[in-house]
């Protein structure tokens, strides 16, 4: 299976993304190739990844070119904005337009390159209102669409909040926004129905909980066992077995380790697994109740890779770490030795990372594979190697 392009190779070859007119200009040879050779939602998510690793404004215009992509996958018509404002011109980030008349205006932030001001994406709609490209705001929506949350993003939720304009004003993360994509490409979810969890919402919910019923019903008939035809009798565990060292028993782990607007997944792995020697879970982990000495973990930082491992030396325990950001929400703490952290040099899960793992053997690896980093749980000793260059 050949490898695809990284976003790096694409942007090389396409030229400095600038807002230059033409139909063959980088910006266009960008979005054409987006168009032409994307074609799944897990490719996406390679990409928004890498430019979010990466600084800079031609990854900073690549990431705004592919948050409006997704607007594709998730059943809207869109309209690329420019990447700079220029005076007398509606500066715009997207704009979405939906089959049923509502339109979401799109403002994408990195967040950490400029301060955040609600009045301009409120402008941008009144604009697009006057030029009767929108009816009014009761079919409109502003979304700011956010790589990397920070305490910036946490001070623009609650001016919206104290503005009174949570009708008007929306915040979604790009990890949460590829979600959505994914929900629609793997269960078929309907437009409309992602449509009632990005606007406001009404006053009815029966919308919302059927979704996720649905969800949760489907994902439950997919990991019903095949039937057995006859059951394998049950073996005596002999005293060699029995007396096995740990280590040879040990269970490999993968866990996901989120930012948010009191500091970065990497800071957390940094004092509590680097300094404290310590991680913890909530009570419902995945895990939480399997894990033992012996067994070995490795933690993902979400958009980032895997950005550290270590052994597991204690079984978890209900006593909250004083250094944890969120103690009340993951209070089982446990013990861990021989970390080794590599946050500046993650391994990066790539679709050629991913060809070589087991878990997707047998998938084509550039579907969507959120589902293999949103939660805890086991890997095999291999796909452990690689995700930790052992």
């Amino acid at each position: 299976m050949s490898t695809a392009l990284t976003l790096q190779q694409i942007l090389s070859l396409v030229g400095k993304l600038d807002d230059a007119p033409g139909d063959e200009t980088p910006r266009e040879r960008f979005r054409q190739f987006l168009k032409q050779n994307t074609r799944d939602v897990g490719q996406v998510r390679d990409y928004i990844e890498e430019c979010l690793r990466i600084s800079g404004d031609q990854y900073n215009r690549a990431l705004q070119d592919l948050v409006n992509y997704l607007g594709h996958f998730l059943g809207f018509s869109v309209t690329f904005g420019r990447y700079q404002g220029v005076q007398g011109q509606n500066g715009f980030d997207g704009h979405w337009a939906s089959p049923t008349g509502f339109h979401i205006v799109i403002e994408v932030k990195t967040t950490d390159a400029y301060a955040i001001k609600a009045s301009t994406l409120v402008g941008y709609i009144d604009g697009l209102i006057s030029e009767k490209s929108i009816a009014n705001w009761d079919c409109a929506l502003g979304l700011y669409v956010v790589g990397r949350p920070d305490a910036e993003l946490k001070q623009l939720e609650n001016a919206i909040i104290a503005e009174r304009r949570t009708h008007q004003l929306r915040l979604i993360s790009t990890e949460s926004l590829l979600s959505l994509a994914e929900m629609m490409s793997e269960y078929k979810v309907a437009h409309e129905e992602i449509l009632a969890l990005l606007r406001p919402s009404g006053p009815k919910i029966d919308p919302i909980v059927d979704l996720m019923a649905r969800l949760v019903a489907e994902r439950r008939s997919e990991q019903l066992p095949e039937p057995v035809s006859q059951p394998e009798p049950e073996k005596e565990t002999t005293q060699q077995e029995q007396e096995l060292p740990l280590e040879e028993k040990c269970v490999y782990w993968l866990t996901s380790v989120k930012s948010d607007e009191k500091g970065t997944a990497e800071d957390t792995i940094k004092s509590l697994v680097g300094q404290e020697h310590v991680y913890a879970f909530g009570e419902g982990t995945p895990g939480r109740k399997l894990i033992k000495p012996g067994d070995w973990i490795c933690f993902y930082a979400n958009g980032k890779g895997v950005i550290a491992h270590a052994k597991i030396v204690s079984r978890p325990e209900k006593k909250p770490h004083r250094l944890l950001r969120h103690p009340d929400k993951y209070p089982w703490t446990f013990r861990v030795a021989n970390a080794a952290l590599y946050p500046d040099t993650p391994v990066v899960i790539s679709a050629e990372t991913r060809s070589n793992l087991d878990a997707f053997q047998g998938k084509d690896p550039n579907t969507p594979w959120a589902w293999f980093v949103q939660a805890t749980h086991k890997l095999t000793e291999h796909d452990f190697n690689v995700l930790t260059r052992r």
